[in-house]
């Protein structure tokens, strides 16, 4: 476990404790040559566990979009894994939204946008990458108005059979089929997430709480746009096969609507 001050990988240098959960934890270093700020990801590096973890580092390592913080390294030292990313600066979405309430339909809109052309990017690898944990605690909106997705955590590609095969996500935004005995996840499965993502944006009510229900979002504001709820609703029918197909889809029609 790392401390205020030690330096890391030989470079990085630890000035504070970003965040922990479960068995990793999160500190913000600054590189002792460039003077660049970066998030450190701090994993235990058990034996059972390590195969499994390089993988994903590796996947993460190709990933290079605006809307996504870059891996730039990993290694091992005094029996932990460091993964060296970059540090998104500014307030998570799901603060903002607890703090502020719900923003206007104009600006859902638009960083809905931006959530599409980024998950558009990842399930476009062969096999696509699924996200799988789509929440506003999971954004992070940067002084310039664009946004980042963190905590890749969840992240995965599909198996060979088309979608992948353990239970993982945030109740209230994680969708029905990523539960149950056989849970399973594909591009879908981040379409939902987004809808219940979009839904909290516009009402202000955080689907992430118990009883974890939604209703019509016009019942919450009457003023709502009618074309936007039926957005939602299609977004987060319990049957993946009801819902946009790809966020290439639901891009097009938040584009349509637009345009309108």
């Amino acid at each position: 476990m790392a401390d205020f001050g030690d330096l890391i990988g030989g470079a990085y240098r630890i000035r504070g404790l970003l965040g922990e959960g479960g068995t990793a934890r999160v500190y913000l270093a600054k590189h002792e040559k460039n003077g660049k700020l970066h998030a450190i990801k701090e994993i235990p590096a058990k034996k059972a566990e390590r195969a499994g973890m390089l993988a994903e580092i590796r996947l993460k390592e190709k990933l290079y979009h605006p809307a996504l913080p870059h891996v730039w390294e990993a290694f091992e030292e005094k029996g932990a894994i460091y993964i060296v990313m970059d540090y998104v600066e500014g307030m998570d979405l799901g603060t903002f939204l607890r703090k502020h309430g719900a923003v206007s339909q104009e600006q859902a809109v638009e960083w809905m946008k931006q959530l599409c052309k980024a998950l558009t990017y990842l399930h476009g690898f062969q096999p696509p990458v699924i996200y799988r944990d789509m929440k506003p605690s999971n954004i992070v909106l940067q002084k310039d108005g664009r946004i980042k997705l963190i905590d890749f955590g969840a992240i995965c590609q599909k198996d060979r059979r088309g979608g992948t095969a353990l239970a993982l996500g945030t109740p209230g935004y994680a969708a029905p089929e990523q539960y149950g005995n056989r849970p399973r996840s594909d591009v879908r499965t981040d379409v939902y997430g987004l809808g219940m993502t979009f839904y909290f944006m516009l009402t202000g009510q955080d689907p992430g709480k118990p009883p974890h229900q939604i209703r019509r979002i016009r019942e919450w504001n009457p003023r709502l746009s009618p074309v936007l709820e039926r957005i939602v609703c299609k977004c987060t029918r319990k049957q993946p096969w009801r819902r946009f197909q790809t966020c290439a889809d639901l891009l097009k029609a938040l584009d349509d609507y637009t345009n309108t």
